[in-house]
């Protein structure tokens, strides 16, 4: 039986010496003298209780226990120091889970994209989504849950934030809207009732909203409030309220819904589209991966109106499914350890 008070590191010397198959190699594997490693077998066999290598010549043979410890020996030194300094990254065969946080709309309309390169590029691990409203349960991107998130970049200590892309946003309101059926004047659009999207305090498109329309100094009325853009959609669909979302969820949903876009009052804006992750997983090059993948995924997503205008599709009647945009990566930007200047 092997004691409790164990050095490892004469392991390492036994794994040599059979590697090696003599003492001489193995001590100037280890950058030692051959004496050292003689001193550290007599050491094992006390340990183990038994002679593991006997003299044969100049070389050695072993004993039916060191050929039995032998490759068990080499694959759990192979795994220990590969648990310790890690190892490349095959996306071929890592079997590790990624959660990923972003908002409904996104999960429409980003999502299917990141996993279908997902399913391809790792098809042995797992993916799990969560919602934007979630992440402050799970301990925030400083906890141990939540690997990335898309969406605004709320700052934070140690949060890094890459744009991934602006997102455009559009007004929308039911197709047979009784006060948008002729071009309306900027005071009428003004009067308008709107729906707001709130899914989680500070961290929601309606600041960002409020904002661009205090900026062009134009009143709006809000007459109610909602945890989702897919829910607001929904309302106006079904109301004479108005509400503004990400135009590629729009794209996807409006047809169906039968909403239309009606010419802001304001200025059109749009909203970044960050991914951020915490210094923890920064230099780990699976997680890294993980963030080329999605990189890649959001690169392909169409996003503006104005392609399918150019294809010659409806806009104003109706959503549109726009065409694939060719694959790339929009401008980047990075922020470390400074608080955002605006949340959503």
């Amino acid at each position: 039986m092997i004691k409790t008070s164990f050095d490892l590191n004469l392991l390492r010397v036994l794994d040599a010496v059979l590697t090696e198959g003599s003492v001489a190699r193995a001590a100037r594997r280890l950058h030692v003298t051959p004496s050292a490693v003689s001193n550290a077998l007599a050491r094992l066999r006390v340990l183990i209780g038994d002679r593991l290598i006997t003299k044969k010549g100049r070389g050695i043979v072993p004993t039916p226990r060191a050929l039995e410890l032998a490759p068990v020996l080499a694959k759990s030194l192979r795994d220990l120091q590969h648990a310790v300094h890690g190892g490349a990254f095959n996306p071929a065969i890592t079997t590790r889970s990624f959660t990923i946080a972003l908002s409904d709309a996104n999960q429409l309309v980003l999502l299917p994209r990141i996993a279908s390169l997902f399913s391809t590029v790792m098809p042995r691990a797992r993916l799990r989504a969560i919602s934007i409203d979630s992440i402050a349960q799970l301990g925030g991107l400083a906890g141990s849950e939540v690997d990335a998130v898309i969406g605004p970049h709320a700052g934070g200590e140690d949060i890094h934030a890459e744009l991934l892309v602006d997102q455009p946003t559009v007004l929308v309101c039911r197709r047979d809207h009784p006060s948008v059926s002729e071009p309306q004047s900027r005071d009428m659009m003004a009067t308008l009732q709107h729906v707001v999207i709130e899914m989680a305090p500070g961290k929601t498109l309606r600041d960002m909203t409020d904002a661009a329309y205090t900026a062009a100094g134009v009143a709006r009325h809000v007459a109610m409030t909602v945890p989702s853009f897919m829910c607001a959609a929904a309302v106006a669909a079904m109301t004479d309220f108005v509400a503004t979302v990400p135009e590629p969820l729009y794209n996807a949903v409006g047809l169906t819904l039968r909403l239309r876009t009606i010419p802001p009052p304001i200025p059109p804006f749009s909203v970044p589209m960050n991914l951020c992750w915490h210094e923890r997983t920064h230099t780990d090059p699976t997680a890294a991966g993980f963030r080329e993948l999605v990189r890649r995924a959001v690169a392909t997503a169409p996003t503006r109106h104005d392609d399918a205008r150019s294809a010659g599709q409806r806009v104003d009647d109706g959503p549109v499914t726009a065409p694939k945009l060719p694959r790339g990566r929009g401008r980047s930007t990075r922020a470390r350890r400074t608080p955002a200047k605006a949340s959503r």
